[in-house]
């Protein structure tokens, strides 16, 4: 990991979610930030370990005049479980990627007081494009779907070290 992909996140185990890292950027005043805290994992409760899983915990500045979180908000977490997942996937570094394209369709009206986990998989890779899809679901055991997603996410441009 480079030293500038290293000042986007920090990777720790988060004592409250156990086998869950924290999320977090080491910058609180980017967009991230908003979103509150974060976590991250490989699979695991049943879910294949193909797939990232990113949680958020709403927060009443998440909310929406329905009391609900809002759509701006999921798509929010959206985008930015994207770059989790290229994290928890081991796709190289994503801290200069950027989302080309994201498609949401609601399914849901996401509730306040229970986290919302995004689940994402990649659906195919080359060497500059990740092609990704997901849920977003919540509830428990994650059984109720809120919003599906497809993206495309141009990877970060290889970055030089000193070695080369």
């Amino acid at each position: 990991m480079t030293e500038a992909e290293r000042n986007f996140v920090i990777t720790d185990p988060d004592p409250d979610n156990p086998g869950w890292n924290i999320w977090q950027l080491n910058h609180s005043d980017c967009y991230n930030s908003f979103l509150g805290k974060m976590v991250v994992r490989r699979g695991g409760d049943g879910v294949g370990e193909n797939i990232a899983r990113v949680r958020m915990f709403p927060e009443r500045k998440h909310r929406n005049l329905g009391d609900a979180v809002h759509g701006g908000t999921m798509m929010g977490f959206i985008d930015c479980s994207l770059f989790a997942a290229m994290r928890v996937l081991e796709l190289g570094p994503s801290g200069y990627a950027v989302t080309l394209e994201l498609q949401t369709h609601f399914l849901g009206s996401a509730r306040m007081d229970e986290p919302l986990e995004a689940q994402v998989e990649i659906t195919r890779e080359t060497g500059r494009f990740l092609f990704m899809r997901g849920l977003v679901v919540q509830g428990a055991e994650g059984k109720d779907n809120m919003a599906s997603f497809t993206a495309i996410v141009k990877k970060a441009p290889h970055q030089k070290t000193d070695l080369q």
